[in-house]
């Protein structure tokens, strides 16, 4: 039996199968552990089910001498010094498959909500601002026929083109076409690809200038890919005509960060995996990696496999 630490409470009940074999303790905070807590527990642990909030490098990784497992409740592993995981000999297990169809339909959702200006509409519903049928009231933007540009042409990427499908939308992506291509010929530009050092900033301010003055901005990937900054500044000066994002840089933004009062912008709290079913699904997957890695077995669902 070995000593296992969980980073957070995880929907589902599969984490009833990892107290069956292993000494188990779930942090009972509200927020991700700090640094200096996170340590504390891994003194001892044998393995480690962490979030993408939680910071795993070198330093963490010199204070668990024990560890020989981490499984991440997550698709991607930028939270995670690989090279670090690799060199100790420590598997890494991820959460793939599983939240491709919710985070897909949060980016068309996102995308549908800053086309039509649904949050200002109904926030003007609300408020009282709503005092007539109005021809010129809340016009948004066509999404039917219009050319949808998909940055990143994996799993999520090619769910949200199926569902382009059913708007006629002519979808170009990253497989077929230069991103600059891309970006000066779309409508709406969603982002689907992985952070990398490679892909950090992608979408910067040359990119953002790129973009036609009627084009939306859908970011459910990483905050890291586009450079928030340059964001802020093309919305406000009217260089695209709006964005809609799950994610941002920091995340979340802190108290007063500018991007709260960004006109033309959607935000929300990183929810593309926020489904019932999903998330239950993706403590199923991480228990398994962890599970398969204590056991001395290949993990089902490794990082970068």
């Amino acid at each position: 039996m070995a000593t296992v630490f969980v980073t957070r409470a995880l929907p589902g009940d599969a984490l009833v199968r990892l107290r069956a074999a292993h000494d188990v303790t779930v942090w009972d905070g509200a927020l991700p552990p700090a640094p200096a807590a996170l340590r504390e527990a891994l003194a001892d642990a044998e393995g480690l089910l962490c979030l993408l909030t939680d910071r795993i490098d070198a330093g963490l990784l010199d204070a668990a001498p024990r560890l020989r497992a981490i499984a991440n409740y997550a698709v991607g592993t930028d939270n995670i010094d690989l090279a670090e995981t690799v060199a100790r000999g420590i598997p890494v297990g991820v959460t793939p498959d599983v939240l491709t169809e919710a985070t897909a339909d949060l980016a068309f959702a996102l995308l549908l909500a800053a086309a039509r200006r649904l949050p200002e509409a109904a926030a003007a519903a609300r408020e009282g601002a709503w005092r007539t049928w109005e021809p010129a009231g809340w016009l948004g933007t066509d999404v039917d026929g219009a050319a949808l540009g998909i940055v990143g042409f994996g799993r999520i990427g090619r769910a949200v083109a199926r569902r382009a499908q059913g708007f006629r939308m002519v979808v170009r992506s990253t497989a077929d076409s230069t991103l600059e291509e891309l970006l000066e010929l779309s409508d709406f530009v969603s982002l689907h690809c992985p952070l990398t050092a490679g892909t950090r900033h992608l979408i910067d301010a040359a990119a953002l200038a790129r973009m036609r003055p009627n084009a939306i901005l859908v970011n459910t990937a990483r905050g890291g890919v586009v450079d928030q900054d340059a964001l802020i500044a093309a919305l406000a000066g009217g260089a695209i005509a709006g964005a809609a994002i799950d994610v941002t840089d920091p995340e979340p933004p802190p108290p007063g960060d500018p991007i709260f009062q960004t006109p033309n912008l959607i935000v929300v709290p990183h929810i593309g995996s926020a489904t019932r079913s999903a998330r239950a699904r993706m403590t199923e997957l991480a228990v398994e990696n962890l599970l398969a890695g204590l056991d001395g077995r290949p993990m089902p669902h490794p990082a970068g496999g």
